[in-house]
C-alpha cells in the first residue's frame, strides 16, 4: 500500500470513527477541547506507526484503544498534579482529579453508544444559539473540517471557526454536563437535537443561498446523523419520523435537477431516477414510528405527506384529497408550535420560525419550518 493509499484510507476511517473517539474522550475528560487534543494525538500516532508497522487488522479498534490509553494517562496526570498541589496546600476542583487508576480504567469502559448520545446532547444544548449548534454538531459528530463547514454554508472560514470556539467556551463556562437528559427534560432536549439535524438536511435539500439548488453533501451528513440517532434511540418515534422524512425526500434527489443544474419539480420528475431502495427504507421507518405512537408528530406528519407521493403509481398524479387529509392536522400542529402556516396548494409558508424548508429565501438562514414544501409536494 502506497503512502497516498494509506492516507486516503486513514482519512475515510477518521471521518467515520472520529465522532466516536471524541464522544468517549469528552465523556472521560469532561472537556471538548481536551478531547480534540487527545484525538489529534491518536491521529498523529496512526500516521507515524501505520506506514512503519502496517495497518492493524482492526484499525477502528486500534484508534479507540489508543484514545482510551491517552484518556487514562490524562486522568492520572491530573490526579498526580492535584496531589502535588495538595501537598503545598493548594486545593483545586479538577474534573476527574479524585480518581484512582482502577477507577479511571472503569470509567473508560462505558458503552460507546452512551458516549455518542452524550456528545449529541451537549453539541445541541439549548444554551447555544442555533448557528453554533449546527457548526459544532457538524464539527464533532459529522467529522467535517472548519473549511468544509464554511464551504457548505457559503461562509467565511474564520467566521465558522470563531463560532465553534465560542460554542465550546460557552459549554465549558456553563459547565454543561456530558450526560443524557433525565426523562422529564428529554422531550425538549431531544427536540433541539432533531431541529439541528432537520435544518442541516433542509439546507442541503433546498439551499437558502448560493447558485446551487441543492447541496447533497449536507443531506448525506444529516442522514448519517439521523441514522446514528435512530440506532441510539430506536424507540423514539420522533427520531424515526425525522429519519423517515429524510430518507423519503433524499430518495428523489437524483431526479430533482437537470444536467444544467436547473430544478425539476415533483410533477415533472422521472421516477425511474428515484432511489427506490432508500424510498422503501423511509416507508419502513415511517411505519415503525407510527406503530410507536408517533403518527401525529411533526416529522412523522411530513414523512406521511412525502409517502403519499412516493406511493402514487404514476408521474403527474393528483393527490389533493390525500394531501389535504394529512396536511390539515400537520398544519394545525405547526401553527400551534409557531412553525409553518397552513398549506395552500401544497406549499407550507414559514411562520415566525421562518425556514429553509419552506423554500429559497423564505426565512432566516438558521430558521426552520415545521412543514416543508417538499413534503407537501411542491418539490
Amino acid at each position: 500500500m502506497t503512502a497516498d493509499d494509506l492516507h486516503r484510507r486513514l482519512d475515510a476511517l477518521w471521518r467515520m470513527e472520529s465522532p466516536k473517539l471524541l464522544a468517549r474522550l469528552a465523556r472521560i475528560t469532561g472537556n471538548i477541547d481536551t478531547a480534540e487534543e487527545l484525538a489529534q494525538d491518536v491521529l498523529v500516532a496512526a500516521l507515524e506507526r501505520w506506514p512503519r508497522d502496517g495497518v492493524p487488522e482492526n484499525p477502528a479498534a486500534w484508534l479507540m484503544q489508543a484514545a482510551r490509553y491517552r484518556a487514562i494517562d490524562h486522568l492520572r496526570q491530573c490526579r498526580l498534579r492535584v496531589r502535588k498541589q495538595d501537598e503545598y496546600g493548594i486545593e483545586l476542583d479538577l474534573h476527574g482529579a479524585d480518581m484512582q487508576g482502577d477507577e479511571a480504567e472503569r470509567r473508560a469502559e462505558d458503552d460507546i453508544g452512551d458516549d455518542l448520545l452524550r456528545l449529541v446532547f451537549a453539541s445541541c444544548h439549548p444554551v447555544l444559539p442555533m448557528e453554533s449548534r449546527v457548526a459544532l454538531t457538524l464539527r464533532l459528530l459529522g467529522g467535517l473540517t472548519t473549511a468544509e463547514i464554511a464551504r457548505a454554508f457559503l461562509q467565511q472560514e474564520a467566521t465558522v471557526a470563531q463560532r465553534i470556539v465560542r460554542a465550546k467556551r460557552t459549554l465549558a463556562d456553563r459547565q454543561v454536563a456530558f450526560e443524557v437528559p433525565r426523562k422529564a427534560e428529554l422531550p425538549q432536549r431531544l427536540d433541539a437535537v432533531l431541529e439541528v439535524v432537520y435544518l442541516v438536511f433542509n439546507e442541503g435539500y433546498a439551499a437558502t443561498s448560493g447558485d446551487d439548488w441543492m447541496r447533497p453533501a449536507l443531506c448525506e451528513e444529516a442522514l448519517r446523523l439521523g441514522r446514528v440517532l435512530a440506532g441510539l434511540l430506536p424507540r423514539e418515534p420522533e427520531v424515526l419520523g425525522l429519519l423517515a422524512l429524510m430518507e423519503l425526500q433524499a430518495s428523489r434527489i437524483p431526479a430533482r435537477i437537470r444536467a444544467d443544474g436547473s430544478p425539476v419539480l415533483l410533477a415533472d420528475q422521472d421516477r425511474a431516477r428515484w432511489d427506490w431502495l432508500q424510498l422503501r427504507r423511509g416507508l419502513q421507518m415511517l411505519a415503525v414510528a407510527q406503530r410507536l405512537g408517533g403518527a401525529d408528530g411533526p416529522y412523522a406528519l411530513q414523512a406521511a405527506l412525502a409517502a403519499c407521493h412516493a406511493r402514487a403509481p404514476l408521474r403527474g398524479h393528483r393527490l389533493g384529497r390525500h394531501r389535504r387529509a394529512v396536511c390539515a392536522p400537520a398544519a394545525g400542529a405547526a401553527v400551534a408550535g409557531g412553525g409553518a402556516q397552513p398549506c395552500r396548494g401544497g406549499v407550507a409558508r414559514a411562520g415566525r420560525g421562518g425556514g429553509a424548508a419552506a423554500g429559497r429565501g423564505a426565512g432566516g438562514r438558521w430558521g426552520t419550518s415545521r412543514l416543508s414544501a417538499a413534503a407537501c409536494g411542491a418539490r
